[in-house]
């Protein structure tokens, strides 16, 4: 089916979608547009802030057309400019929002009664233009300048306060002082521009630990009560392997600036499409929007195509567009620890068969692909919010900043361009090693916090199953004769890996410090001599992994 919009074209149907926002378990499919002002851009001189401000004026020009509401987040210098305070005063309130930008200017610095170190007025290195340079008591002081600032412009405290990255004491103060409902951080991903997010809570939106903002709490007294919503909006296919083999991984995202991603309109309408039909269980988030550093001219194409199709999507009743302190407030009504979600691809872009799925719960996450008729857990990392950053106690002294979760499958970092690392599904069939091969898997969430996949099988005759909750991982074959089959871990040979101990039903682990492991409840694991790192047995046809850490 081919759909036109304002002249632009998408291919691809909808039309299979039921015409509810909230699905018929009643969980909605959440848009939060969000744009983030700088009030000037170093690193170009033909990015003027006059330029910077039009880019601003546009955005607000396309949403005000289609009757798209939204979130503007200022930093402090932008915050402190006439032409951006009169422009954002005169946003109806019911639909935008105006909220904060995390980063650290010379003038809020130098207003807190901070030395200014950076080499521009702001200096996007991660102890300089992040919360993460100062100690705890300077970010409070930082903290304490911007809010009153901002209610004095405003008449009212900011109730989101987003940033690539924000460290936990920061949020907690912001939290209990000015009463926040929502922040956001950055997409996973590793040493893009100098960042390195790995390992967390994929996607949605998550409740983080009181000793590290990256990290998903457990248990509600241990975490700080203000979701953290993942943006950029990023490739589920894509983005985790991009860069393979190199220390900086590329960008696939919804952004409009990217001629692959947001600001293509076969990519767009993929994306938007598997959006609102995947199995997303609690809800399903994005964040679109852009930073007006990049530029009018260079987002025009993507935001343009973009505005109209999820304001479609909302006219049809199939998505939710709201404000980024919206959705703060609606997961706080709903949810007191963190809930289990996914994020579904069914189909992917013409020309590939691959298909994913991400699932996430407040104690971990895990990937699984399916390409060329094979499945491939693609990545596992545990959750635990006793796993303290290096930054809430004290300040970043590197120009990058690194923040992780708990490794046990590692598809990237544990790959190199010979060998792709993972835990793969075999079976020994008249007397030879096979990969399982099969068809399309089919995802479902039957039961609450629960997703169910069945993967019809063709090496055999038979069904993978796999349930999945918040703490355990069931797997088991479905078929009218015994199959012998396992799973086998993969890796590069320069791989750091962190097993410590492989016992028949428990594997040890530990990085940074932190020791960790993974339990089979159901099933054993034994240590390989050569070609895998270890082997997972099922018993009597069932494999069952707890990885809650308890």
């Amino acid at each position: 089916m081919l759909t036109c919009i304002a002249g632009i074209c998408f291919l691809g149907s909808f039309g299979s979608i039921t015409r509810n926002t909230e699905n018929h378990k009643g969980h909605p499919k959440i848009v939060n547009i969000v744009n983030f002002i700088r009030l000037l851009e170093p690193r170009d001189p033909a990015v003027t802030e006059d330029v910077l401000y039009q880019t601003v004026v546009k955005q607000v020009e396309i949403m005000k057309k289609y009757k798209l509401g939204g979130s503007f987040l200022l930093q402090y210098d932008a915050l402190m400019n006439p032409r951006y305070q009169k422009l954002l005063k005169g946003l109806p309130r019911d639909s935008f929002e105006i909220g904060a930008w995390w980063e650290m200017p010379q003038p809020l610095v130098e207003k807190a009664g901070l030395k200014w170190r950076g080499r521009y007025p702001w200096d996007w290195r991660a102890n300089i233009g992040f919360s993460t340079g100062y100690t705890p008591k300077e970010r409070e002081k930082l903290a304490d300048v911007y809010m009153h600032d901002f209610k004095k412009i405003f008449g009212y405290y900011p109730k989101s306060v987003a940033s690539w990255f924000i460290d936990a004491h920061t949020l907690n103060y912001l939290h209990q002082k000015y009463k926040i409902v929502a922040s956001a951080n950055c997409k996973d991903q590793y040493g893009t521009d100098g960042y390195t997010l790995w390992g967390g809570y994929w996607n949605q939106a998550y409740y983080p630990s009181k000793i590290n903002s990256y990290m998903p709490a457990q248990n509600a007294a241990n975490q700080i009560p203000v979701p953290i919503f993942r943006m950029l909006g990023s490739d589920p296919v894509r983005q985790y392997d991009n860069g393979l083999g190199t220390t900086r991984q590329g960008v696939v995202t919804l952004e409009p600036v990217y001629k692959f991603g947001g600001g293509d309109s076969t990519w767009v309408s993929w994306y938007f499409r598997e959006f609102v039909k995947g199995e997303a269980m609690e809800f399903a988030y994005t964040q679109a929007g852009q930073e007006n550093s990049f530029t009018w001219d260079a987002m025009a194409k993507g935001f343009e195509l973009q505005m109209p199709l999820i304001a479609k999507l909302r006219d049809e009743h199939k998505i939710k567009v709201e404000t980024l302190a919206a959705s703060g407030k609606w997961f706080k009504e709903h949810y007191q620890v963190t809930p289990a979600t996914s994020v579904t691809i069914n189909n992917d872009i013409e020309g590939s068969d691959r298909k994913t799925v991400w699932f996430n719960s407040r104690f971990y996450r895990i990937n699984l692909l399916w390409e060329n008729g094979t499945l491939r857990v693609r990545d596992i990392h545990l959750f635990n919010e006793k796993f303290p950053s290096v930054y809430e106690k004290q300040k970043a002294t590197s120009n990058e900043c690194s923040f992780f979760t708990l490794p046990v499958v590692d598809g990237y970092l544990w790959s190199d361009k010979q060998q792709m690392a993972g835990l793969r599904f075999k079976a020994i069939i008249d007397g030879k090693e096979m990969l399982l091969e099969g068809g399309d898997p089919l995802i479902t969430d039957p039961v609450r916090g629960k997703l169910h996949i069945s993967w019809p099988l063709k090496t055999v005759d038979g069904t993978l199953l796999i349930d999945m909750n918040e703490g355990e991982i069931e797997i088991k074959i479905k078929s009218k004769r015994a199959i012998a089959w396992y799973l086998d871990m993969s890796a590069a040979d320069k791989a750091k890996l962190p097993f410590t101990k492989i016992d028949h039903h428990q594997l040890s682990c530990n990085f940074q410090g932190m020791d960790y492991f993974l339990k089979a409840l159901k099933g054993s694991f034994t240590k390989q001599d050569s070609g895998s790192v270890f082997r997972i047995n099922p018993a009597s046809n069932t494999l069952i992994l707890n990885l809650s850490g308890r």
